[in-house]
């Protein structure tokens, strides 16, 4: 395209009002959706993120509203699943759904506005990747964080998602964005230079992924872990007549012979919640577990309990004779789900948590802290949602030698939340190259190496139990290292130099 044809192109474009705009906007934002799981669609997905930067060279107006309007397409299909636990007790909390999925579509995609807004006032097409880069970051940390359908997650079926072992999700994101802006100039000015930076960042996202992927690791003599799938569906949880069949259920798989050959689990894993009563009510059936797994196999147990009058989502870890010998409750809490910001206000209008135990929720424990599971090492618990942040692994007190994860994915349905949830588990595991055990109630339950792979996996909606080899930990990675601190920093820069540049040009 010359540059007569570029101009005749935006002119044209700057004529079209900013409503006609919006839905193209908004279907690309579908389209980059679907590099989330289950699509992984990671091709197509870019192409989407490449139309926001077209739009963005072709038009000098409006940008925030066309990022919204990307924004909410993005987040309406990638976060559908947030319908899902409105269902569960449809009669009285169903008609919260749409209202829900639209209010976080459109709160998220406020992030990607601002960022496009900041842009727009520092005049600069370029300064859309860092401010883009910098809303992302501050979407992992703002009023508790909620990074879920990240930018950088589109690379997660592809070998370019091990670069987070380096730069971290958010240093990833901004190369992502680099590189479809490259792409947008490319496309609507066909300049050589450009073309040539597109495809060198190209290849270095995916060569340089293909060279950080580790190899396989050697599991010849490794310790047996044992996982645990009930595949207790959420609308029949806590039904008291069907509740000790889940639990029932459980204690069989926890007592079930190995396979010939194979040595008896020295860890057992139970999902999140897998208790259907209160920790200190648990005495007998935490005897009868112990029973089951035998006098050499530790158990990791989900359950609830209360303290002093608060409650808490916990696990813990109890041995051969029944005990709880270490507990650790959840810190990082979802909110408008284990407990309610401002509760009393909307206690006003009956709206209440969708999994609360109590008035006000959840209590919060004191923060990441590392189990001892003897001959295993140590690992770091994450209880459901905290898996979702990067800063939650980072935060632990020492480097554990596992990521171990309990969680309940039968709040988000069967169709894409559960699979997302176990594409950021993943990637947990090639941003710390840790392994990870993950236990779920309905699934996916898995076994993760330290590259991101899945050795074994419980399918969704199946019950059962894996036994598998637990993976070595990999050497500690750049980002376990340094954290979210170096992109922080380099963002903060990009953005004050745009800045700068444009006093310096108004003067």
């Amino acid at each position: 395209m010359s540059d007569t044809s570029f101009s005749a192109a935006r002119l044209w474009a700057a004529r079209l009002p900013l409503w006609s705009r919006l839905p193209v906007a908004m279907g690309a934002g579908g389209v980059f959706a679907l590099g989330q799981a289950p699509y992984d669609l990671w091709a197509v997905a870019f192409l989407g993120l490449v139309v926001v930067f077209v739009l963005a060279r072709l038009v000098r107006h409006g940008w925030a509203g066309t990022a919204w309007a990307f924004g909410v397409g993005h987040f309406g299909l990638g976060l559908s699943w947030i319908v899902e636990p409105f269902q569960v007790d449809a009669a009285a909390t169903g008609w919260m759904a749409p209202f829900a999925l639209f209010g976080i579509a459109a709160g998220l995609a406020l992030f990607w506005a601002l960022a496009f807004r900041c842009a727009s006032l520092a005049g600069q097409f370029w300064a859309l990747v860092p401010f883009w880069a910098a809303a992302e970051l501050a979407r992992a940390y703002v009023l508790t964080g909620f990074p879920w359908a990240h930018v950088s997650y589109l690379w997660a079926p592809s070998p370019a998602i091990q670069w987070v072992s380096v730069l971290g999700p958010h240093g990833l994101g901004l190369l992502t964005l680099a590189l479809a802006a490259l792409t947008a100039t490319a496309l609507t000015t066909l300049r050589v230079l450009p073309t040539l930076g597109a495809v060198f960042l190209a290849g270095v996202l995916l060569a340089g992924g293909l060279w950080l992927t580790p190899p396989k690791a050697d599991l010849a003599g490794r310790p047996i872990v044992r996982l645990v799938q009930p595949n207790a569906p959420q609308e029949e949880k806590w039904d008291r007549t069907k509740a000790q069949l889940f639990f029932e259920r459980q204690v069989d798989f926890t007592a079930a012979v190995p396979a010939p050959d194979s040595p008896v689990p020295a860890l057992t894993v139970w999902p999140e919640t897998a208790l259907p009563m209160l920790l200190g009510d648990a005495g007998m059936a935490l005897a009868v577990i112990a029973d089951a797994a035998g006098p050499t196999t530790s158990v990791i147990v989900g359950v609830q309990r209360e303290e002093g009058g608060a409650y808490y989502n916990s696990l813990v870890v109890t041995g051969s004779d029944g005990a709880v010998h270490q507990v650790y409750d959840k810190h990082h809490l979802v909110p408008f789900g284990e407990y309610m910001p401002w509760a009393s206000l909307f206690a006003r209008f009956n709206i209440l948590g969708l999994a609360a135990r109590a008035d006000g929720g959840f209590s919060s424990g004191p923060g990441p802290t590392l189990l001892d599971l003897g001959l295993l090492g140590h690992a770091l618990p994450l209880i459901c949602y905290e898996a979702v942040f990067p800063q939650d692994v980072s935060g632990a007190p020492s480097r554990p030698g596992m990521l171990l994860q309990i969680t309940n994915d039968a709040w988000f349905g069967k169709r894409s939340g559960p699979y997302q949830h176990l594409a950021q588990a993943r990637i947990r595991s090639i941003e710390q190259g840790l392994p990870m055990l993950r236990a779920a109630n309905t699934g996916v339950s898995a076994v993760i190496d330290g590259g991101g792979r899945i050795l074994g996996q419980i399918p969704l909606g199946q019950a059962g139990y894996l036994d598998l080899p637990l993976p070595p930990a990999l050497a500690a990675t750049p980002y376990s290292r340094t954290g979210d601190l170096p992109i922080l920093l380099l963002l903060t820069c990009l953005c004050l130099y745009v800045l700068l540049i444009r006093l310096c040009n108004s003067r």
